[in-house]
């Protein structure tokens, strides 16, 4: 790879991409080098920093891509505001450095575990401007300077992880701080009661902000259900929540442990990461899986989202061989798909150089319709070869 392009404007970056010879890698502030990456000339969209408008009482920001996540939330922070959808930050899991920044965040469409109530980080951008794959300046939705009739771009660029276009300035919607909030873990002994109790919690009409669970120190299962609000409500609501959940296990009133469910610190030194996204009462299923193949070697396992989201983790030391682990990946990735749902290698030391589907391969139906946006906005091909795959 030659040496990075750092474009100081939109303008430099339009000419920039017009004027390639050749394939880009698009890169935000490097921390989330998922998927193949085909050879290509780096582009980073990290100077393009600054926050251009920020209405409190609008509850409104707007930023350039580049922005780090770290400085958005230090501004909101003053004013008793946050991104709602609770962003994840993957340098643990994939050992990488510098500062995830919002353009990654929306082209990644990075959620954490509040989604579950709010919405996911694309339900919170109210426009997008980007540079096509031909150079051209494109925005759609607040602060409009061009509609492209016929496509939601704000929601087609969130997830999009950079193959349609170089995201350049974002409008957030943002929400206040919540005056308090409480997370009851309810100690549970396999995962079919996990999902059970976060099921039953989300169920009620307590207003649950989080549900997951992590496996306890004695070999069982702490299912995390976190509520927030008003103190006088919070405290209404875990009152009424621990007697609803106390049927699956023992309820204790717990320190705030959303960080480590969110970026998975301490899962920093595995091998090899998955993140599975299924319909919560399909989670079982995706467990039982793991557990037949994995057999005595075992895995680690987090769940998230009321089980919605997996976590599948494996140590050097439960990866069998080369073989065996592609076997293993290809096989999730089959079931998975027969759930309708997602199973994406986020990182592996095994499998890193082999030739596989590091995202969930798409139905046909829906790969032609991707391949048609493709082709509509980066008619060139250009904009990060083989990502999404």
């Amino acid at each position: 790879m030659s040496d990075m392009l750092c474009p100081a404007d939109e303008v430099a970056l339009a000419d920039t991409i017009r004027e390639a010879a050749g394939p880009l890698q698009i890169m935000g502030g490097g921390t989330r080098p998922i998927g193949r990456i085909a050879p290509a000339q780096a582009l980073s969209t990290r100077r393009l920093q600054g926050i251009t408008l920020y209405e409190p009482g609008a509850m409104t920001l707007v930023a350039k891509t580049g922005t780090s996540i770290e400085e958005i939330e230090a501004v909101l922070a003053a004013e008793k505001q946050r991104l709602a959808f609770e962003p994840m930050d993957h340098r643990a899991i994939l050992g990488t450095s510098g500062q995830p920044t919002l353009g990654g965040v929306i082209a990644a469409n990075v959620s954490g575990p509040r989604r579950i109530q709010v919405g996911a980080a694309r339900d919170f951008a109210l426009g997008v401007t980007f540079v096509d794959g031909t150079g051209q300046v494109l925005s759609n939705g607040g602060r409009v300077m061009k509609n492209v009739t016929g496509y939601d771009l704000v929601k087609l660029m969130s997830g999009s992880w950079g193959t349609l276009g170089v995201l350049t300035e974002v409008a957030l919607k943002v929400l206040p701080v919540s005056e308090t909030q409480t997370t009851l873990k309810v100690h549970v002994t396999t995962w079919a009661d996990a999902v059970a109790c976060m099921s039953a919690a989300l169920g009620t009409p307590f207003d649950v902000s989080g549900a997951a669970t992590v496996r306890a120190k004695d070999g069982g299962f702490d299912s995390l259900i976190r509520i927030e609000g008003f103190e006088t409500s919070v405290q209404y609501r875990a009152s009424e929540l621990t007697q609803r959940l106390a049927k699956f296990g023992a309820v204790d009133v717990v320190v705030d442990p959303w960080a480590e469910v969110k970026d998975l610190t301490s899962w920093a030194d595995l091998d090899t990461v998955w993140r599975v996204s299924v319909r919560p009462t399909d989670s079982l299923s995706v467990l039982e899986l793991m557990q037949n193949l994995q057999q005595d070697r075992g895995f680690h396992c987090q769940l998230d989202w009321g089980g919605g989201l997996i976590w599948l983790g494996l140590e050097a030391a439960q990866m069998s061989d080369l073989q065996a682990g592609l076997a293993l990946h290809q096989a999730l990735q089959r079931h998975v798909a027969q759930l309708r749902g997602h199973a994406t290698l986020m990182t592996s030391g095994l499998l890193r150089d082999q030739d596989l589907c590091h995202f969930q391969p798409p139905e046909r139906a829906i790969e032609r319709v991707s391949q048609s946006l493709r082709k509509t906005f980066d008619p060139r091909g250009i904009l990060n070869p083989g990502r999404m795959s």
